[in-house]
């Protein structure tokens, strides 16, 4: 089993609106659920040279543990924002 990340991008219809509970519970339910959060407005930072922007498209992630990628692309079912029409961006967690 490997850690992915969803990343919830703000490109959803009715965005405020989607409904989370459902969709975390069957994830917990699974046993793939590893936690996520909503993101709020932050800042780049470097030790030297300009900065760029915060990727502002990016509202919230959730972290899960599937098989592989044909698995973890299974557990957006369900997801609101995907389920909206919006995009889920996945992305593999390094092990180690």
């Amino acid at each position: 089993m490997a850690d992915y990340i969803f990343l919830m991008h703000d490109d959803a219809a009715g965005g405020a609106g989607l409904d989370w509970e459902r969709y975390l519970s069957r994830l917990r339910e699974a046993g793939v659920f590893q936690g996520g959060s909503a993101i709020g407005n932050g800042q780049c930072e470097r030790k030297s040279g300009a900065t760029p922007a915060p990727t502002a498209h990016i509202t919230g992630f959730i972290r899960v543990t599937a098989r592989d990628m044909a698995h973890a692309r299974l557990l957006l079912a369900g997801n609101p924002v995907f389920e909206a029409g919006g995009t889920v961006e996945i992305r593999e967690l390094p092990t180690g």
